[in-house]
Order: C-alpha cells, then structure tokens, then sequence
C-alpha cells in the first residue's frame, strides 16, 4: 500500500511539473514594424516571446491592402500623357512558419507590390511611381494575437515628372 502511495504522489509531481512550462508562456510581441522598401514591398519584421518552450515552430501571417500607381515614361523619363497612368489595388497576403527558440521567433515577411496591367505604348515603359497599403495586420496563430499597423505610406518609388 505504502508503495502504491509513493507512485501516486510521483506521478503527481511529474504532472505538475511537466505544467509549468504551459503556466509560463506568456506571448507578447517586443517589438514590430512595418515599412515599405525601395522597390515598393511592404515588409513588416516582428519579435514575439513568451512563447515556451513546447513549441518548435510558429505561424504567421500578413494581410494588407496594397495600392500601386504606374505610369508610362519615354526616354527622357518623361510622363508624356496622363491617360498613361494608372493605380492598382489588390488583398495581399503571406505567410510564414518560423523556429521558436528559447520561447522567442524573430521573423520578417512581405507583400507587394501590386502588379500593373498597364499597356505602355512603342518608345515607353512602365514604371513604379509610388505604393501604400491599407488594413495592415499582423497574426500570430500562436499566441492569437493580431498587430494592427492600420496605413503604411504612401512612399514614391520613381519620381516622375507629371504624374
């Protein structure tokens, strides 16, 4: 009977410290941002902890609404019609699964641009003016946290003349 009691009260130690781990994990993001590069993607980067150490990996993903505008340049990078100008929008997404180490993922994804479906004319060609995104959303599926950045941009790309 004594042994019986020993293997209980074991058993019961082993569960509760195979608990705290789960009891430790506490998941907020320390630090995120969101900014447009050079050629006009949005890249969001992010550090999330407090996640434990169950985990081996976690998932991400980005959501945004992106906003382009192209326009038709000549030779001289020159914007000759306004008619050869147009914006474009377009839901954009990625995701991403990244290791957690010691109860921490530090990760970077990005969307954008939206492409054009601009038809420049003979003598011209399309470039990228500027960009912005909208609705810009961060979530964690493993702490099912969602970062909200709301408006990034607008940001130039190609400065034309006329547009």
């Amino acid at each position: 009977m004594r042994k019986l009691g020993i293997i209980a009260v074991l058993a019961l130690m082993v569960t509760a410290l195979a608990a705290v781990p789960a009891l430790a994990a506490s998941p907020h993001f320390l630090r995120q941002s969101a900014t447009i590069n050079d050629s006009g993607a949005l890249v969001v980067t992010f550090k999330e902890a407090g996640l434990g150490n169950a985990l081996e990996s976690a998932n991400y993903t980005l959501n945004a609404t992106g906003t382009a505008t192209y326009a038709c340049v000549n030779r001289g990078e020159k914007h000759p019609q306004a008619a050869n100008k147009e914006s474009f929008e377009q839901q954009l997404t990625d995701e991403g699964t990244f290791p957690v180490r010691n109860g921490s993922v530090t990760g970077s994804l990005s969307v954008g641009p939206v492409p054009s479906t601009l038809d420049c004319p003979g003598g011209q060609r399309e470039v990228l003016v500027s960009v912005s995104y909208t609705n810009v959303e961060l979530y964690s599926e493993a702490s099912d946290t969602t970062i909200t950045f709301g408006t990034v941009g607008p940001k130039t790309i190609n400065p034309v003349e006329g547009v």
